[in-house]
């Protein structure tokens, strides 16, 4: 456990910093909120929120984290009781409370581990909305295990990559699961009946043959009636799912995809030319930052009146045909590390990595 005082200078940030500054802080802390401060003085606090809100308004990650900043924002007062705060942090599932003086002096700041555990978090959120996940691919990226094990059912620690995911929705309420099944159908079922597990409502939808990411939810159509979460079967996407469905409300979309900030560096100095080839802009080792499709959708049930029949499709095509048609998409921005692709090689050891150095611990 790290001492508070190094918790509380991890968590700072210059206000001058900028939102890519911020998203990497959030994702070395594994924290959604920071402390801003302008030299020794203390601003406000910075949430993964209203980075996110900026996002959608299109704001580049470039600009100044006060750009961002909230004018009004809870904090704790000095003659606050110990109560109070831990009352405003549970009703606001806020995972750290700073505290100032009267004259806006920072003076500490609780975390929620203090004073809660995990569960406490979502315990008010009973989200009750079914959750698809297509679990019927061959998984050739994680082959050779593949060969032998469906991707669902491969290990991390003590679940399987379909149970990690399938958890995180019972943590906000959601248990009405339909897994579209093809390659190993069997194997998964026979997994599922042998766990026998009453925290899963389970229901199966096969393809005859593979139909792509989207064509066999022509198989459950009128077996959906409100809207519902889409996942693929090898992301873990770190987040609260109930902000997710809130801006797919709040703008009423059709569809939302989750998407991931994703960072590329360019390890050279790059030219920028005008007219005449004469120098306009030079810029070194830039870092180029793209919008990441992580496989985590969720969808209003008319959608799949629009599946066609026992034909593949794949899910991009649908959203390629609800732009076309001028109609409402929307995306949801999560941090680099609050996305993972347990579906390639370097982040599945990467996943399982923490829970075999941990049995090798309890063995030595």
């Amino acid at each position: 456990m790290l001492d508070k005082s190094i918790k509380i200078n991890q968590l700072k940030l210059q206000l001058n910093s900028t939102l890519l500054d911020a998203l990497r802080k959030m994702d070395e802390t594994y924290k959604r909120l920071l402390l801003i401060f302008e030299g020794e003085k203390f601003i406000n606090v910075l949430s993964i929120g209203d980075i996110q809100r900026a996002i959608i308004q299109n704001k580049s990650l470039d600009s100044p984290v006060s750009d961002v900043l909230r004018k009004e924002t809870r904090l704790a007062n000095i003659g606050d009781s110990l109560d109070f705060i831990k009352s405003q942090m549970l009703q606001f599932k806020a995972e750290c409370m700073p505290m100032i003086d009267d004259e806006n002096n920072f003076v500490d700041v609780f975390f929620w581990e203090e004073f809660f555990d995990d569960n406490q978090r979502n315990s008010q959120l009973q989200l009750q909305l079914p959750v698809v996940i297509m679990a019927g691919g061959k998984g050739t990226r994680l082959k050779p295990f593949t060969n032998v094990i469906p991707k669902p059912l491969l290990p991390i620690g003590e679940k399987t990559i379909i149970e990690e995911i399938m958890d995180r929705f019972l943590k906000v309420g959601c248990n009405q699961f339909f897994l579209s099944v093809n390659y190993k159908a069997e194997t998964i079922k026979q997994y599922f009946s042998e766990l026998n597990s009453p925290k899963y409502i389970i229901n199966y939808f096969q393809e005859d043959k593979p139909l792509g990411t989207a064509g066999s939810l022509f198989l459950i159509k009128n077996r959906i009636n409100t809207t519902f979460f889409v996942s693929n079967c090898d992301i873990v996407i770190e987040e609260d799912y109930s902000e997710i469905l809130n801006y797919h409300f709040d703008n009423k979309n059709e569809l939302t995809i989750v998407s991931a900030l994703k960072h590329y560096p360019i390890p050279y100095g790059t030219i920028k030319t005008k007219e005449g080839g004469l120098l306009k802009e030079l810029i070194e080792k830039p870092e180029i930052t793209f919008q990441i499709n992580t496989g985590f959708y969720i969808l209003e049930p008319h959608l799949l009146d629009e599946i066609p029949i026992n034909s593949v499709l794949h899910i991009t095509q649908l959203i390629e045909k609800l732009l076309n048609e001028e109609r409402n998409v929307g995306v949801f921005p999560v941090s680099e590390k609050s996305w993972k692709d347990i579906g390639n090689w370097n982040e599945y050891i990467s996943s399982i990595n923490p829970y075999i150095i941990n049995h090798c611990n309890k063995i030595s």
